[in-house]
């Protein structure tokens, strides 16, 4: 949905992105690469249909997907 702009399982085109909220620590479906709190969050954006209700998550950047795999790989 991200890069089509349409729903893979109903066409729809009705497609809203969720962005993250930088300003509240616990908002929407961070990864977080420490224990230490409000540090190493990773956002991760959610991309919605508005007819069907399907939700793709992405972690947008290159540069948070390289945390993610050098904490977690």
């Amino acid at each position: 949905m991200k890069n089509t702009h349409t729903c893979p399982k109903c066409g729809s085109r009705q497609i809203v992105r969720i962005p993250d909220t930088p300003r509240r620590h616990a908002s929407g479906n961070n990864i977080y690469t420490t224990t230490v709190t409000l540090m190493g969050k990773i956002p991760v954006i959610r991309y919605v249909c508005c007819d069907c209700g399907f939700v793709e998550n992405w972690v947008e950047t290159q540069g948070e997907r390289a945390e993610i795999a050098r904490v977690f790989g």
